[in-house]
């Protein structure tokens, strides 16, 4: 057995980058290694595994753009102290400066985020100097790694296209799924779940990002919506979950448009399982999605989701649901097309995603990081 550096901001339960890392820290404990788990945060089923040893690192006023040198500073001294007993070390992107294997969630060089009106000066100014030192800080650590680890066919692109990382050094492992929480329910399950919200009877389409910065692409979507609101035959509520900087003026706007009952914003929810359970679709027209775990979520619960073509979970889209992939994520009218020809196909689509989601299901977190962990090899 090995004793394993991984460092990261968080090892928690949640979407994005803090599952896929909670997950592997879990299976390799699991498998009698010794790992030393250097973040911010950590689950308490990991902080109490007897083989992890968690190095808590601070985050200055919640933040984690002053808690970043930390993090890489303990990252680097835990290493350096386990090289002795040859450990193998892991760390995020940019995160760390630690030559072994990076695993890549996020490429900063390959997306410019849009600011808002929503941001203050002082957004303005913490955003600037957030995307420099994560531009410097990523091809500074890419270019040390011996092996980097992408999590789609289209973040090996960006590697190589925009960081000029060999490919010869990059593998691809997509992420897993926790299949006893993501599964298509029953119509009765479905039901009750909607009468515990409160929801009407019918169909509800679900968006799930951060309204910030854009790149989750809702002014796309609340641009093709309020549209199709316009007429009569629309019978469809968007749900939204996410918090952010706009939230307030999206809100606002829906009141203004008289779409107000057509939209509900839910905020943050830690039972998106049930949302989602509770849906017919998701909808994700994303300008940047280097994987996409929460539309990888969605089509498990048996959802059809539309989502950009070029989002790294687009690759696991099979030919007869290629009609949910939308070419254009600024483009409102083609996202108009894609929902009322879901609308019109809804059974037939539900049916084939959910078919589909049994091949999904089996690639568990378990598989992923078992992959990962012969790279550590």
């Amino acid at each position: 057995m090995k004793r394993i550096v991984l460092v990261s901001g968080d090892f928690v339960r949640t979407g994005g980058m803090d599952m896929p890392n909670f997950a592997l820290a879990q299976h390799l404990a699991n498998c009698g290694n010794e790992v030393d788990v250097v973040a911010h945060r950590v689950a308490g089923e990991l902080e109490a595994h007897r083989n992890i040893h968690f190095h808590r690192v601070a985050k200055p006023l919640n933040s984690y753009l002053l808690g970043a040198p930390l993090l890489d500073r303990a990252g680097r001294r835990v290493a350096r102290n386990r090289g002795a007993s040859d450990a193998r070390v892991l760390v995020n992107g940019g995160n760390c400066q630690v030559g072994d294997v990076n695993w890549v969630h996020y490429v900063h060089a390959a997306y410019q985020p849009h600011e808002t009106h929503a941001y203050s000066r002082a957004l303005y100014a913490k955003a600037r100097i957030a995307r420099f030192l994560n531009l410097k800080h990523e091809r500074s650590a890419l270019h040390l790694a011996r092996i980097v680890v992408a999590n789609s066919e289209r973040t090996r692109r960006d590697l190589t296209t925009h960081l000029s990382i060999d490919a010869t050094r990059i593998r691809t492992v997509y992420y897993g799924i926790d299949a006893t929480r993501f599964f298509p329910p029953s119509e009765g399950r479905r039901a009750e779940l909607r009468r515990q919200f409160g929801w009407p009877v019918r169909p509800q389409v679900a968006f799930i990002g951060a309204l910030g910065d854009r790149r989750k692409g809702f002014d796309t979507l609340y641009d093709a919506w309020s549209t199709l609101c316009r007429s009569s035959s629309w019978d469809a509520d968007l749900v939204v979950v996410g918090l952010g900087a706009e939230l307030p003026k999206w809100k606002a706007r829906a009141f203004s448009d008289g779409i107000g009952e057509r939209i509900r914003f839910l905020g943050f929810r830690r039972d998106v399982p049930d949302v989602l359970s509770a849906c017919d679709a998701m909808v994700a027209p994303t300008r940047y999605e280097a994987f996409g775990l929460g539309v990888m979520e969605a089509l498990c619960t048996g959802l059809p989701a539309l989502v950009s073509a070029d989002a790294g979970v687009a690759e696991r889209y099979p030919a007869n649901l290629a009609r949910l992939l939308l070419a254009d994520p600024e483009s409102s009218s083609e996202l108009q097309f894609c929902l009322k020809n879901w609308r019109e196909h809804a059974d037939d689509l539900c049916g084939m995603t959910r078919e589909h989601s049994t091949t999904l299901r089996s690639r568990t977190w378990e598989v992923m990081a078992s992959e990962i962990g012969q790279l550590l090899n």
